[in-house]
This record gives structure tokens, C-alpha cells and sequence, in this order.
């Protein structure tokens, strides 16, 4: 067990261990949390208080979660001058499943993504969204329900790498003459010049982890979102991979669009349809054809994108859950930024979190509690009480406290 500074170390709890591919969940979990930023605490304080509550509900007292704090962001640097201390990542490492709220990250200069760098060093090269529409809450679309997907978006290569100069940098300039003299590509003076790794390795067990997923929920298709046509060599690579990977590696239990329509070997009725889309075109697919998808894969720009616009699609990001996984580590996380000017009013929409915790119970295999936690959610929105984001959204409803909210969503788990 790793020496710990800053967090203390739950001595009733155990740790969640990880064999042949799967993680073994005891009774009494040690799993790590960091609070968040801005409207962080408004949220953990609720979202914990419906974990609890959906635990004991499901197992009455024989299984409990033992919570240990690790710290990120602005309320490590306040108290330890450091946004990300060492620990903090050691203690994600070791106790394997972790939940998070959102995290500051300064616009353009200052600290680099604290997000993106707990992908990066912890390897969480998954960014699992699964979007959904819950009965009752208001949408810009028509028909919401419609709308039911689980997006994995490639969480450690692409742009966000983070490989990139700035603009009039002597490091920017070596490499903008090294691009003209010695590869024949020009580039504008005095640009800015950042670089798109995409690899065979990071995009395969990226659309691995997404093919898995739709065999064991029993999806109707797979679709490789991407640039290609512009692309060819990054996002049109990821395209070729993922059809690559399909055919080598489920061949038996996949069958691509083009050879489902031709009626070949593969076209059975319960083969997993593999296809690919334009990033662009698939925008436009999700509103006007969202029924035609259920899983997608896509590299990390793309998924950062289709992600949140989805989530518009049926309510916004307050109902947007999000898991970052790997092989056997996943930090689960609120999707939204931290609304500082929401900070301690006791204002903002809990579900982002709550919903994360809910995919996070799922990885554990507490199957049970996850559906407690959706039931009551549900419940909690029929009601029509509910915060002011989904208040704004629904005619008739009632504004409620973050906190008076979770009570409606464990009321509803009791119901």
C-alpha cells in the first residue's frame, strides 16, 4: 500500500482487485473521490448521500462503501500548492474504481487540462458516455426518447496529446522549417503547430473495449465515427483499423453494413452491423436518424464533440454521465465544468455525478444498485420537482434545492 500525505485511508474497506479482465468488487470497497471544483461540493454532498442510500436499500447493511478523499484541482492548490499531488494519482492507481466531480482548467494559458492529464498518466484511454432520455424532462427535439447511445471516444491520442507549440516559438519554427526542408509541406509563418498522433494499438483496443460492450448488451450496430475523407492517414486509418479488428477478431458474431445489405455469409439477424460515418454527416444522423445507433467509436476530438451535442439532444449536460476506463482502473465523472457562479448555493443539477456513480456500480457489478439509482431518478423527475436547469425545461415543475433533489431521487429509490 502506497504512504499517504494528504488523504487518509478508510480502515474498514478493502480493495477492488482486477482478474483475467475483470474487476472483484468486496463487500466494503475502498473507492477514492475527489470533491471537484466551483459547484463540486454541492454535488458530491448529494450524489454520496444517494450512493449510500442505494447501497444499503440493495444489500441492507452487508455491503457498504468505505469513501476515501483524494484531492485535485482548486481545493488541493489552496490547501497543498499543488493541483494534482502525486498521491492523488497513486491512490487512483491502487484502489482501482474512483468517481470524480468536474475540475478547474484555465482557458489557454496557466495549468494544462488536470481531465485530460488523469487520462493520459492513469492510461484511461476509454471515454465511455452513454446518452439517454429520461420521461418528463424537456429537449429541443421532438422525439428524445429516440435517442440511446453509448459513445466511446479514444481518450489518449489525437489532439489532445497534447503535442503542440505556440505561435512565434523558436520550437514552432524549427519544426515549421523541419516540415518544409525535409518534407516538402509548407506551413504558414508564425503559426501555431500542434500535432495528431493516431495509432494502430490506441485505436484498436479503443474500438475493442466498444465491440465488447455491444456483443454483451446485445447492440444492433457499431458505428466508427471519423474524418477519413480529409484525414486519410489518422481518422481514415482509425476507419480501416476498426473494420480490421472486426473481421479478424469477431468475425463470427460481426457483419459489416455493406455485406449485411448484400445478404452475404455474415448477414444474420443477430449480427453486430458494423459501419462508419463522416463526423460531420453524423451530426446531422443523430438528430435526424438517432433510432439507426446505438454504439459508437470515434477518435477524441470527434467524441468530445458528438458527446456533448447528443447530450443536448435530451436535456443537456446535467443528465450526461461519463466514465474513464482502462484495463483495470476507471475514474467515473461528472461531464459538465464546475458553474463557479453556482458555487455553494445548493442550486445545481446532481445527475451528471449521480449517473456516473450509477455506470460506476455497473463496472463493480453491483448490477442492483446502478438500477436503484436509475429507478430513482425517474421517479424523482415524474415528480416534477426537480433543479432549475430541468425546471427551466418542464411546464408545471417545481425548482428544488440540489439537495432537496437528492432527497426526491432516494425517495423514489424507496418508493
Amino acid at each position: 500500500m502506497a504512504s499517504y500525505k494528504y488523504a487518509r485511508v478508510p480502515a474498514n474497506g478493502e480493495h477492488v482487485g482486477y482478474e483475467n479482465g475483470r474487476v472483484t468488487t468486496p463487500s466494503n470497497p475502498i473507492i477514492p473521490f475527489i470533491e471537484g471544483d466551483g459547484t463540486g461540493p454541492d454535488i458530491w454532498r448529494a450524489a454520496v448521500r444517494v450512493f449510500d442510500a442505494a447501497v444499503e436499500k440493495i444489500y441492507a447493511g452487508e455491503r457498504k462503501v468505505a469513501w476515501m478523499e483524494v484531492f485535485a484541482g482548486e481545493k488541493s492548490f489552496k490547501q497543498f500548492n499543488d493541483w494534482l499531488p502525486q498521491e492523488t494519482l497513486d491512490a487512483l492507481r491502487e484502489f482501482r474504481v474512483s468517481i470524480k466531480g468536474p475540475l478547474t482548467t484555465p482557458v489557454g494559458g496557466g495549468i494544462r487540462s488536470l481531465n485530460v492529464t488523469l487520462r493520459q498518466v492513469l492510461d484511461l484511454y476509454a471515454c465511455i458516455r452513454p446518452v439517454r432520455y429520461f420521461e418528463g424532462i424537456g429537449a429541443p427535439v421532438r422525439e428524445p426518447r429516440k435517442l440511446d447511445i453509448v459513445i466511446f471516444r479514444e481518450n489518449t491520442e489525437d489532439v489532445y496529446a497534447g503535442i503542440e507549440w505556440k505561435a512565434g516559438s523558436a520550437e514552432a519554427e524549427k519544426l515549421r522549417e523541419f516540415l518544409s526542408a525535409e518534407l516538402g509541406k509548407e506551413v504558414r509563418e508564425g503559426s501555431a503547430i500542434g500535432i495528431k498522433p493516431m495509432s494502430e494499438f490506441g485505436s484498436k483496443r479503443l474500438i475493442d473495449m466498444a465491440i465488447l460492450h455491444a456483443l454483451k448488451h446485445g447492440s444492433s450496430s457499431l458505428t466508427l465515427v471519423h474524418k477519413g475523407n480529409i484525414m486519410k492517414f489518422t481518422e481514415g486509418a482509425f476507419r480501416d483499423w476498426g473494420y480490421e479488428l472486426a473481421r479478424e477478431k469477431y468475425g463470427d458474431s460481426t457483419c459489416t453494413e455493406s455485406d449485411m445489405a448484400k445478404g452475404g455469409d455474415c448477414a444474420r439477424a443477430d449480427a453486430l452491423v458494423i459501419k462508419d460515418r463522416i463526423a460531420d454527416s453524423m451530426f446531422q444522423q443523430l438528430l435526424l436518424r438517432p433510432e439507426d445507433y446505438t454504439v459508437i467509436a470515434t477518435p477524441n476530438l470527434n467524441g468530445d464533440y458528438l458527446s456533448d451535442a447528443a447530450a443536448a439532444q435530451v436535456g443537456g449536460l446535467g443528465m450526461a454521465p461519463g466514465g474513464n476506463v482502462g484495463d483495470g482502473i476507471a475514474v467515473f465523472e461528472a461531464t459538465h465544468g464546475t458553474a463557479p457562479k453556482y458555487a455553494d448555493l445548493d442550486k445545481i443539477n446532481p445527475c451528471s455525478v449521480i449517473l456516473s456513480g450509477a455506470m460506476m456500480f455497473d463496472y463493480l457489478e453491483w448490477d442492483d444498485v446502478a438500477r436503484a439509482i436509475m429507478n430513482g431518478i425517474e421517479t424523482a423527475i415524474k415528480t416534477k420537482r426537480v433543479t432549475y436547469d430541468l425546471a427551466r425545461q418542464m411546464p408545471g415543475s417545481t425548482e428544488v434545492s440540489t439537495s432537496a433533489f437528492a432527497d426526491g431521487i432516494i425517495a423514489g429509490m424507496r418508493a
